[in-house]
């Protein structure tokens, strides 16, 4: 089955993070003078202000911030609801939302904020693969 929700335009300042997608791995923005990770990826350090930002490897490991179940949605997503939507708080720092998968979005009792997540790619196009994370059991 093709998919059939909205897929990201990557762009020149996101590649690293696409390319690494791609590749099953979780590449996120990090700062070189102050050492902070931070998402989403931009030019100049949201925490020291400097230009001098490499990429690296996440551990692909966090934590439930937040969440809410969407029970309404449009496009391709209309037939997954209801489904759950999540802050995860990165290992490394930082924030990231996304869809959760593994958990029970008619449960929303059985969801805990704080649990362990994993994050997860799924293949969108030949070229794009998109993250989710899910609980870890």
């Amino acid at each position: 089955m093709a998919y059939n929700k909205p897929i990201p335009e990557p762009d020149p300042l996101g590649k690293p993070f696409w390319d690494g997608a791609k590749a099953g791995k979780l590449m996120l923005p990090r700062c070189v003078d102050c050492s902070r990770v931070h998402w989403y990826p931009r030019h100049i350090c949201p925490s020291c202000h400097s230009d001098n930002i490499e990429w690296v490897e996440g551990s692909g490991e966090g934590y439930i911030h937040t969440f809410a179940v969407q029970h309404r949605a449009m496009g391709g997503w209309a037939e997954e609801a209801p489904f759950v939507t999540a802050y995860i708080d990165l290992v490394e720092g930082d924030r990231m939302f996304t869809v959760l998968r593994g958990v029970d979005p008619t449960k929303p009792e059985s969801i805990k904020i704080g649990s362990k997540v994993r994050v997860e790619f799924e293949a969108a196009t030949d070229d794009v693969s998109i993250a989710f994370w899910r609980v870890a059991e």
